[in-house]
C-alpha cells in the first residue's frame, strides 16, 4: 500500500513547496489507478484486522474532528 502511495506521488511533480520550475504534464488517469490500488491494500489490511466499514468510518469522523480542532487552533 505504501508502495502503491508513493507511485502515486510520482504523478504529481509539482506537489513539493519549494519545487521552482512547473511540469506541466500530469496523467490523472495514472495517479487515480494508483491511489485505488494503495486503497484496495489498506482496506485489506483494515479487514484482516477485524474491521468493518462502521469502525473505519468512527475512526476517521474522530480523527477529522482532532485535525480540524489543530488547524482552527494553529497546530
Amino acid at each position: 500500500g505504501v508502495e502503491e502511495m508513493f507511485e502515486a506521488l510520482q504523478h504529481l511533480k509539482n506537489w513539493k513547496p519549494h519545487r521552482v520550475t512547473n511540469i506541466e504534464e500530469f496523467d490523472d488517469r495514472e495517479f487515480l489507478e494508483e491511489i485505488v490500488d494503495a486503497f484496495n491494500y489498506f482496506f485489506s489490511l483494515v479487514i484482516f484486522a477485524g474491521y468493518d466499514a462502521d469502525d473505519l468510518y468512527r475512526a476517521y469522523v474522530a480523527k477529522d474532528k482532532i485535525i480540524h480542532d489543530r488547524l482552527k487552533n494553529g497546530y
